[in-house]
């Protein structure tokens, strides 16, 4: 077989974390370890000759790639310190930058050079929306206490909607909008080329209702389960990061679908349930117990980070920090504003709600080229995985 290395694909895992790929000499001692590993798929030692050869086709087009925790049970019996978990890691950011679209906003959230830009824009882009708002002022100290950040965009006479959920959702809708929809079009692409690779059956497709109970359904309860970070042996504590933070994020959705409910819809009907919620407002408890999850799980992972860079020469990469400062942004901006407001200091609030807004922009607008792609692309590696594990998808 000729194999053409795309040596540009090399040097890109290397920046990314993969540095210590050379160093692998295919002992085998990762595929003892990893439960991953398989009977004729000897994970990840196959994904490390890839990776040494340059074919960046079959990397992005494998589901266990996907599927790996980074659990760091691989990294810590090499013998020869070549460290596959964070070659693992960077294929991923290769993959995710390779499947996203645009792909100018792509490759410019997948190096620290655009960082800049990938804050200005959100900046400049609430700013212009805060101008054409024309509520360019800071509220009154009565004000604020009565209405928090509600009007933040300014109010209007239409009853009907608020002009602050307006102007919100005309910012975060779109940047939400952009983040899933170049997320359908990688999975699509990836589905189907994983599907090629493994040869499955192309004439069975499954009905979207068995779509949804064979293979995604119990592919999320596995997620939230996180049954695979618990068959780890190295870097144990790793649940204790991610699930909070999960749960964080679950617990917020929820409180900011009630808010929308309870503002725009129900508070037409009833208008005392205008305004900010009080304290001990059911949602409320629930909104403060996410934010504590959210900044307790991002300290989690932050310490982690820094511990594995200490103590495992682990390269500090772009990639693995970005996404830990943006959550970290959007947890300290959110509890500072609600402080804030109970401080009833309303300019130092609106300067901290402006950049909570940014914050939760940035969080949405680069979902597919970040870290948190990791919500698509591995629970649809999950639902693969099962898929071609049934006997639909195998007969030919």
């Amino acid at each position: 077989m000729n194999v053409q290395p795309d040596l540009d694909f090399i040097r890109s895992l290397k920046e990314a974390g993969g540095d210590t790929l050379k160093k692998c000499y295919q002992c085998a001692t990762c595929s003892v370890i990893c439960p991953l590993s398989k009977d004729g798929k000897p994970f990840p030692r196959k994904e490390m000759i890839w990776a040494q050869w340059g074919m960046r086709d079959k990397l992005v087009t494998d589901p266990d790639v996907f599927l790996c925790h980074h659990c760091g049970d691989c990294t810590t019996h090499c013998p020869r310190g070549a460290k596959p978990g964070d070659v693992l890691s960077s294929i991923r950011a290769y993959a995710y930058t390779f499947y996203g679209w645009p792909k100018p906003l792509a490759k410019l959230a997948s190096s620290a050079k655009g960082l800049p830009i990938l804050i200005g824009l959100p900046v400049v882009v609430i700013f212009i929306m805060w101008l054409l708002s024309g509520a360019m002022r800071f509220p009154t100290s009565e004000e604020f206490s009565q209405y928090g950040y509600q009007r933040f965009f300014g109010t209007w006479d239409f009853y009907w909607y608020a002009k602050n959920i307006f102007f919100i959702v005309l910012i975060m809708v779109p940047s939400l909008g952009l983040a899933l929809f170049s997320s359908f079009k990688g999975i699509s692409t990836m589905w189907k080329t994983m599907s090629e690779d493994a040869g499955l059956n192309k004439e069975y497709r499954p009905s979207v209702g068995q779509f949804l109970k064979d293979y995604l359904w119990p592919s999320l309860i596995e997620i939230v389960k996180h049954s695979r970070f618990r068959e780890c042996t190295t870097n144990t504590d790793r649940v204790q990061g991610h699930l909070p933070l999960m749960l964080a994020f679950i617990g917020l959705a929820i409180v900011t679908t009630w808010s929308l409910l309870k503002n725009d819809v129900l508070g037409l009907i009833w208008p005392s349930l205008h305004g900010p919620m009080a304290i001990t407002d059911p949602f409320k408890i629930l909104a403060n117990i996410s934010a504590i999850a959210l900044l307790f799980g991002v300290g989690v992972l932050w310490a982690n980070r820094k511990k594995a860079e200490a103590e495992m020469n682990t390269q500090a990469t772009f990639y693995d920090w970005f996404l830990i400062w943006e959550i970290t942004a959007v947890g300290v901006t959110g509890v500072a504003a609600q402080l804030l407001r109970w401080a009833e200091m309303p300019v130092t609030g609106y300067i901290v709600y402006f950049l909570h807004l940014v914050s939760v922009m940035m969080l949405f607008l680069y979902l597919p080229y970040t870290k948190f792609a990791h919500l698509m692309y591995r629970t649809s590696a999950y639902a693969f995985e099962k898929y071609r594990q049934s006997v639909y998808a195998t007969n030919s």
